[in-house]
C-alpha cells in the first residue's frame, strides 16, 4: 500500500495531515465522530452518514476486516445497505492484517473498491475534542493541490440522494405496512419480515396514504427533516386518517413536524451504540443505537402529544407518542445493527397497533 498523505481540513482553518488507505480523491462533506467500539461495517453502510465524513474515535479500526455479501430477505445481512454510504472515513490506526472467520477483504481493499477515501494517522481525540467544543464542521480532504469547495449536505434535499427509485415489495405475511424509505437501514426492514409482516418499501415522496396497508413506518435517513417537504405534509395526511404510524430517526422528527412541533440542529449530534435514554413516567433506562444530527423540540409539542424518551447525557428529546392515538416515534435506532437491541419492544408494539 502506497503511504500517500492527505490533508482534513476543516472551515475554520484546521488542518490534519493522514496517510491514505482509500481511495484517492479529493471530497468534502460534514465532519462527524462516532464513538462506537465495533460495527464500522453497518456504520459506514447506513444512508444516514450519506454527506458526512466520519471520524472513528475508536483508535483501532479494520482489525476484523469486512463480511461476505450473504443475502437475507433479498437483503444484504452483513450491512445496511447495498454500498458504503459516508463520503470519507477518518481513524487513527488502521489494521491492514484484519482476523475474523466472516472476513473476505480488509478494510481498505473496500474502501477502495467503492472509490471512498479514507486517512489514518490523524489525532482523533484531538479532532474529536474539537467538534465537541465547537460542533460540526464542514470539511474536506485534499489530495495534491486539489481545489475542492466546503459543501453543507443540510441545505440541500440530500434524502433524495438515498431514497429508492420505486417501490419494492417484500412478501412475508398477511398483514402490510409502507416503509418510507428516507434512507432506510436494512435491518428495519429485517425487523418487521422476521415478525411476518409483509413491507412495501417506497421513496421519501411517494403517496403513502393508503387503506390497503396496516400501518406506515417512516425511516432513518440523512439531513434536516425541513428539507423533506412532501414526506411531511404525506404524514400529516396519515396522520388526519389515523392510519397507525412509527417513526424512526429521521422518521421521527418527521412525525413531530407532520404534527407541529419544531426541530432543530444539535451542536455536536449523537452517534454512538451506548446512548442511555430514560422513558418518562418510569424508572426504566435503555442503552441505545443513535445517528442523527438533528432533535425535536419537546416544548413544540401540542397537548395531544408527549414526550416518550429523553436522552440521559444532555436531556434531549429522544421520542414521541401520541396520547391516544397509534402515533410513535423514536430518535434512537431500535433495531440497533450496529449496538444493544434492549427496544426491540417498539416494533411488537407497532406490530400490535397495526389495523
Amino acid at each position: 500500500m502506497k503511504n500517500r498523505i492527505a490533508k482534513l481540513i476543516l472551515e475554520d482553518g484546521s488542518v490534519f495531515e493522514g496517510v491514505s488507505f482509500g481511495f484517492e480523491k479529493s471530497v468534502n462533506g460534514e465532519v462527524v465522530f462516532n464513538t462506537g467500539m465495533v460495527g464500522y461495517p453497518e456504520t459506514m453502510t447506513d444512508p444516514s452518514y450519506s454527506g458526512q465524513i466520519l471520524v472513528l474515535t475508536y483508535p483501532l479500526i479494520g482489525n476484523y476486516g469486512v463480511p461476505n455479501d450473504e443475502l437475507e430477505n433479498q437483503l444484504k445481512k452483513n450491512f445496511e445497505s447495498d454500498k458504503i454510504q459516508v463520503r470519507a472515513l477518518i481513524v487513527s490506526d488502521y489494521t491492514k492484517d484484519y482476523s475474523h472467520w466472516s472476513a473476505v477483504k480488509s478494510l481498505g481493499e473496500w474502501l477502495i473498491e467503492e472509490k471512498i477515501p479514507a486517512l489514518y494517522g490523524i489525532d482523533t481525540r484531538m479532532l474529536t475534542r474539537k467538534l465537541r467544543e465547537n460542533g460540526t464542521m464542514l470539511g474536506k480532504i485534499i489530495f495534491d493541490k486539489d481545489k475542492i469547495e466546503f459543501e453543507d449536505p443540510n441545505l440541500m434535499d440530500i434524502v433524495r440522494n438515498v431514497t429508492l427509485k420505486s417501490p419494492i415489495e417484500y412478501l412475508k405475511g398477511e398483514k402490510k405496512i409502507f416503509l418510507v424509505d428516507c434512507g432506510a437501514k436494512n435491518n428495519i426492514l429485517q425487523a418487521f419480515l422476521r415478525r411476518g409482516i409483509s413491507v412495501i418499501r417506497v421513496p421519501y415522496d411517494y403517496d403513502f396514504v393508503s387503506d390497503s396497508v396496516s400501518g406506515i413506518v417512516i425511516s432513518n435517513g440523512p439531513g434536516d427533516p425541513k428539507m423533506c417537504k412532501t414526506t411531511i405534509a404525506t404524514t400529516k395526511k396519515a396522520i388526519a386518517k389515523q392510519i397507525p404510524i412509527l417513526g424512526i430517526c429521521l422518521g421521527c422528527q418527521i412525525l413531530a413536524l407532520a404534527s407541529g412541533a419544531d426541530t432543530y440542529k444539535l451542536k455536536y449530534g449523537h452517534r454512538s451504540h451506548n446512548q442511555p435514554v430514560n422513558e418518562s413516567g418510569t424508572k426504566r433506562c435503555y442503552i441505545t443505537s443513535q445517528n442523527h444530527g438533528y432533535a425535536i423540540d419537546s416544548n413544540s409539542l401540542s397537548e395531544d402529544w408527549r414526550e416518550w424518551f429523553t436522552n440521559d447525557n444532555d436531556g434531549t428529546n429522544e421520542g414521541i407518542i401520541h396520547i391516544a392515538k397509534p402515533f410513535f416515534g423514536a430518535q434512537f435506532h431500535p433495531e440497533a445493527s450496529p449496538g444493544p437491541d434492549d427496544t426491540e419492544f417498539i416494533f411488537d408494539m407497532f406490530v400490535r397497533a397495526l389495523k
